[in-house]
């Protein structure tokens, strides 16, 4: 089954993803994907995260589909005008490529290309409508496209944890309104706040995937506290990283905890392993997925 038909189906959806290497060589992706095999739904191929330069989102999703993986294209509003937009969406499609996440994307100042020009041309919003107006077999000038439509799973992200909360809100109906099937969020460690949003959307008839991050260490907590906007790890897990003599069993115990937690609230999770694949399989097994 396609990830399409299992949201369809009202299946607990599992998603995780890959970074790309910074090189040609996906020795490294292949040997992730032997634990996640069998484990997720789908995998999400991220496109330059971190506006880190690596290998194209696009060109390794396509390399998995032909290994047959269900890959998550990921689409940023970075780096490429709407003509180039419109014409990888296409390339996508050719390529059997059936989902797609639209993102903004990090601006270029916080990778390792910092004097890159940003294009933005469009804004995710604007991105969701444009897949879904290919969809509709023109593009976004009304010029008829050759052959049959495209067809896609679309996704997009929302961060629960906005303060305000309320445009964040206003964003993701306009998300869903330009086609949007479902949401991946950022990572969740404030269980009470995500609790909040979760009754503020109620209204909101969609496909919420929980995030997960694994941490690694107390060091990475803190930095993402400082550093990435929209995540608060509480000082509770922070020490317990900080105390643990087993770094990697925490950090299983941590996610499996939060995946329980939030499990009866959400339509899915999204595992955002950070190079630690390896014990995702652990991870759903002590959450009795």
């Amino acid at each position: 089954m396609t990830l399409k038909e299992k949201i369809q189906d009202k299946k607990f959806i599992i998603t995780s993803e890959i970074g790309p290497p910074k090189g040609i060589d996906l020795t490294g992706v292949f040997s992730e994907l032997n634990f996640l095999n069998q484990k997720v739904d789908a995998i999400n191929i991220t496109e330059s995260q971190s506006s880190v330069m690596r290998l194209g989102s696009l060109a390794v999703s396509i390399a998995l589909k032909q290994k047959g993986y269900e890959p998550i294209y990921q689409l940023i509003c970075r780096d490429r005008n709407r003509i180039a937009l419109q014409s990888d969406i296409l390339s996508a499609a050719l390529f059997g490529i059936e989902n797609i996440l639209v993102l903004t994307g990090d601006h270029p100042k916080l990778g390792d290309h910092p004097s890159a020009k940003p294009v933005f041309d469009v804004d995710s919003v604007q991105l969701l409508n444009i897949v879904k107006t290919l969809e509709k077999g023109v593009d976004m000038e009304g010029n008829k496209l050759e052959g049959p439509a495209p067809k896609f799973c679309i996704g997009a992200v929302v961060n629960p944890f906005c303060d305000p909360i309320e445009p964040e809100i206003i964003k993701m109906e306009k998300k869903i309104a330009c086609g949007a099937q479902f949401f991946q969020t950022q990572g969740i460690f404030d269980l009470r706040r995500f609790e909040v949003f979760m009754k503020k959307i109620s209204h909101i008839k969609t496909i919420i995937l929980g995030g997960i991050i694994l941490i690694k260490s107390s060091k990475m907590a803190d930095y993402m506290n400082k550093n990435i906007p929209g995540i608060f790890v509480p000082e509770e897990l922070i020490k317990r990283m900080n105390q643990a003599k087993d770094k990697h069993a925490e950090c299983v115990r941590i996610a499996s905890e939060t995946i329980q937690q939030i499990r009866s609230m959400v339509a899915g999770i999204h595992i955002m392993p950070l190079g630690w694949s390896r014990f995702i399989p652990e991870i759903l097994a002590k959450s009795e997925l």
